[in-house]
């Protein structure tokens, strides 16, 4: 038996709530045992972006924690507990609502894989044991899935929902095998009264059951979603282009690619290297937690900077 946790950003019973718990009813008849939480209802406090955290874990200090003591640590306690997590929240202006985003810039440095695979690692070697350590739990695979509902009935409407909603898989590790957004959703009074929707999520559970059932590591990750997308790693389709080449970056994944169009189609293409290297892959997160090592880490001092800032204290106020 596996654990599955659903976190909502949603409304009390409303569409998002009632999605998620779609979801996990079906993995609890399948064996599973189930999680939800509604993180809204707890006191998750804004990141103050001091940097502590990581500072902690590099310095060895300690495991990341945080300056805020809130209950984060609920959170965190099944985010560890699960194999595997359903995240959801609604869609405004465009995006999930401003506490998820909180809650990935909390998790995010705090939580992030490589940060802590390589403290362990090297806390490990000298000798350090217990709660010298970062917690293994956050090592194993897991696997999750994203769902957001939003009112506007043109899709481009929520299209920076799910590219930020990946911010938490990715500094986790997680392996995202499916995402979907219902829009439109004012169109219905509630999502139960949009029986394809609910059918939506019993596929996306299906889809939980079948990875957790997978023996094989890459069939226990391989994406389950209904949509394929073009970037081959995180399967979005939401690219920056680069005027005057044939660039593009997956903004998920931070990955170059190139397009080429022929009679009127457009198709990309991501080599293995920079597939590899992907923000969604250990290699990729190495690459930034290395880039903090040796840049934030070693920032060079700025001479008399207490003088410096005091022409600005109190301007405009």
């Amino acid at each position: 038996m596996s654990k599955v946790v659903g976190l909502s950003w949603g409304r009390k019973m409303s569409n998002t709530d009632v999605m998620i718990k779609e979801i996990l009813l079906k993995c609890q008849e399948a064996g599973h045992e189930i999680q939800f939480l509604r993180p809204d209802d707890l006191d998750i406090k804004p990141c103050s972006g001091c940097t502590a955290c990581v500072v902690g874990i590099m310095s060895g200090r300690n495991n990341g924690s945080c300056i805020y003591k809130d209950d984060l640590h609920i959170l965190e306690e099944a985010w560890y507990s699960a194999d595997a997590v359903i995240i959801g929240s609604p869609v405004y202006e465009t995006s999930p609502s401003g506490t998820f985003k909180n809650f990935c810039d909390r998790m995010g440095p705090s939580h992030d894989l490589s940060f802590l695979k390589e403290a362990y690692e090297e806390r490990k070697a000298a000798g350090k044991t217990g709660a010298e350590l970062p917690d293994e739990r956050a090592f194993k695979t897991r696997v999750g899935c994203i769902v957001a509902s939003g009112g506007a009935v043109t899709k481009n409407w929520t299209v920076m929902t799910i590219p930020v909603m990946y911010e938490c898989m990715m500094a986790t590790g997680v392996d995202v095998i499916d995402t979907h957004v219902y829009y439109g959703a004012m169109k219905v009074e509630h999502v139960l009264g949009a029986p394809e929707q609910m059918e939506r999520m019993d596929q996306m559970a299906q889809n939980i059951i079948d990875s957790l059932a997978a023996t094989d590591l890459e069939e226990k990750t391989k994406w389950r979603g209904a949509e394929e997308g073009a970037c081959p790693v995180c399967h979005q389709s939401v690219f920056e282009v680069f005027p005057g080449s044939d660039k593009v970056e997956c903004t998920i994944c931070g990955i170059e690619g190139k397009v080429e169009v022929k009679d009127g189609k457009a198709t990309y293409t991501f080599c293995e290297q920079q597939q590899a290297r992907s923000r969604m892959k250990y290699a990729g997160k190495l690459e930034h937690s290395n880039e903090i090592k040796h840049g934030a880490m070693t920032q060079k001092k700025v001479e008399g900077l207490k003088e410096l800032k005091e022409k600005y204290l109190h301007v405009g106020e």
